[in-house]
């Protein structure tokens, strides 16, 4: 059903309206109830690996469809895509996880910490300028480069206090975020073992959260 999902979220890209989305509400409802079959059975595969996310359950690490568009310059009312957030505390929280992402012609599986909040993000610095050997071994791995070849997110442009500018590795420090993604192609996903693939790719990712998260507990 994953093959649906995908074609159910092409159009409704095309279709991006009330009208249209109202008039497919039932297929959407059944999608949306299979998707979370889906991350409910990732959780309880990765639960034999990461202990904390034991108790999680599916609907508190899945996303809504409807777009917040207050705020916004785009008016279309729907998401184009399916998304889940795995972590101790579900998709709200602030800890380094495990992300699912179902768009057509985007999908991908990412972690780590998106958007931490001032406070947290300066601790987060703090801890890799103090231990960039330990993050480096586990961002500089083979295998976690294969799946992981680069960050994501926006970066400053300089250094930022109180870190010596001519620390050896500025730009572990210019991020405003610390998350990692591998984006994977539709066609995985059609697959009946595509979970196995996830779930290696979570278990890839398992170091960069725990060395995340060791700060992050600390301040939580």
């Amino acid at each position: 059903m994953m093959k649906e999902i995908i074609q159910f979220l092409s159009e409704l890209r095309k279709n991006n309206n009330r009208d249209w989305f109202n008039a497919h509400k039932d297929e959407y409802k059944k999608l949306q109830t299979y998707f979370e079959t889906q991350v409910d059975a990732l959780i309880q595969r990765m639960q034999v690996y990461d202990k904390d996310l034991s108790g999680l359950d599916a609907k508190n690490c899945m996303y809504r469809i409807y777009r917040d568009i207050r705020f916004s310059s785009d008016k279309t009312p729907y998401k184009t895509h399916f998304a889940a957030y795995m972590a101790k505390g579900g998709r709200s929280s602030l800890r380094a996880g495990y992300y699912l992402h179902i768009e057509p012609g985007n999908c991908l599986v990412s972690g780590g910490v998106w958007c931490p909040e001032p406070k947290l993000l300066k601790a987060l610095r703090q801890s890799v300028f103090e231990n960039y050997e330990e993050f480096l071994s586990i961002i500089e791995n083979n295998k976690f480069k294969k799946v992981y070849p680069q960050f994501e997110g926006e970066t400053l442009k300089i250094v930022p206090r109180p870190f010596p500018k001519d620390f050896i590795y500025p730009d572990l420090l210019k991020r405003k975020d610390y998350v990692v993604l591998s984006s994977k192609p539709d066609s995985l996903f059609l697959h009946s073992d595509w979970q196995d693939e996830v779930i290696d790719n979570f278990r890839v990712l398992m170091p960069f959260n725990e060395f995340l998260n060791y700060t992050v507990d600390e301040l939580v």
